[in-house]
């Protein structure tokens, strides 16, 4: 395969930016350079995209590419993508292998999530933001119920290894959290593939679930709120499922709280991005509410933790069920009350502000 990912790269180095990319010219001239290269032209994935790139209008979907995709017939996955948050991805090619799980997990709250980790890929798939792909990031901008959502998985055991694992060490009082504070990678891959399923599951579920109300929730602070009511639904789950696996499950809890509560808090300095939002939220609310507090400019879980979180999701849920007899924008206006009570919001900048706890750390640590 690194022919073949070497002339990808070669030819997406001749693509516009993203603001020319669904171009008549530019998809014409990116299917004749196509036709040209006698090894990708006879690819199944390549024939796919070719295919929906011939006849491809604004508003069309990107049928035999999404379907090649979702048939998960040879864990390629091939397309011209335009994602404002992946910049780095354009017309570029990933070969996975998918990764066991549990099957109660799988049955119970099942989605369309694939955990993957990547074998092989090309320039784009690199960059260490891309840590997903969604059906929306290729050029139609489409999701459909049945498309598969990516969850590259070893990126996210790098990225825990890398920050959230010096901050455990680092912030955290000691024994915290005794199953992932010191464990092999293989334990961190099998929360983090958890994680992911538990994640796409509980956004599809709710009062106001993902994506019948995502233009709801796309703003910073309501996009912040909805990760984090998907992941204490996510945490809670493993607590409260009984036929889930005990150790396996309490991992995960531990994988979860972490990664949201330490190294989303850290990763959106200086300027926060929505998931740094979510993190400000909870680490104000479990402190004013007395799930953590500071000692010795450590984090200390306290025994009331988890009726904490319990609280925390039934407020967000109370909220999001007036939507049954109350305006949408009756609905919005609470959960960003709710969410700006919790969080530090400049009116003058018209953004958010890190919680200085958490640059210190930042600098202090360099991650």
């Amino acid at each position: 395969m690194s022919d073949v990912f070497a002339e990808i790269d070669e030819l997406r180095q001749s693509l516009p930016n993203r603001t020319r990319l669904r171009d008549e010219g530019v998809l014409k001239d990116l299917v004749r350079r196509l036709e040209a290269r006698p090894v990708l032209r006879r690819l199944p994935a390549v024939e796919a995209l070719l295919e929906d790139l011939r006849g491809f209008t604004p508003g069309s979907r990107m049928e035999s590419t999404k379907k090649y995709i979702n048939s998960r017939r040879d864990h390629h996955v091939f397309s011209l993508f335009d994602a404002s948050y992946f910049p780095s991805l354009s017309l570029d090619w990933l070969t996975y292998e998918t990764l066991p799980t549990d099957p109660h997990l799988a049955e119970q709250y099942a989605s369309n999530t694939l955990p993957v980790n990547v074998v092989g890929r090309t320039r784009g798939f690199a960059s260490r933001v891309v840590v997903a792909l969604f059906p929306e990031n290729h050029l139609d901008g489409i999701q459909e119920p049945d498309d598969v959502i990516f969850y590259f998985i070893d990126k996210f055991v790098e990225r825990h290894q890398r920050i959230t694992r010096l901050m455990l060490d680092e912030v955290m009082a000691p024994g915290s959290f005794p199953l992932i504070q010191q464990t092999s990678e293989t334990r961190i891959e099998q929360a983090a593939t958890w994680w992911v399923r538990l994640h796409e599951y509980h956004h599809r579920h709710g009062d106001m679930p993902i994506p019948e109300f995502l233009s709801a929730k796309k703003s910073k602070p309501l996009a912040g709120l909805e990760e984090l009511r998907v992941d204490v639904s996510g945490m809670l789950t493993c607590l409260d499922d009984e036929q889930l696996p005990r150790q396996e499950a309490q991992a995960a809890f531990e994988f979860i709280l972490a990664e949201r509560l330490l190294r989303y808090a850290v990763e959106g300095i200086p300027r926060p991005n929505y998931d740094a939002v979510a993190s400000q939220l909870l680490f104000n609310y479990l402190v004013e509410h007395e799930g953590i507090r500071l000692h010795e400019n450590r984090i200390v879980l306290l025994p009331g933790l988890t009726c904490v979180l319990r609280d925390f999701l039934g407020t967000i849920k109370r909220i999001e069920a007036g939507i049954h007899h109350r305006p949408l924008e009756a609905v919005r206006e609470e959960l960003l009350a709710f969410t700006n009570r919790y969080t530090d919001y400049d009116p003058v900048a018209r953004d958010y502000r890190h919680i200085p706890y958490f640059a210190q750390i930042k600098q202090r640590l360099g991650v």
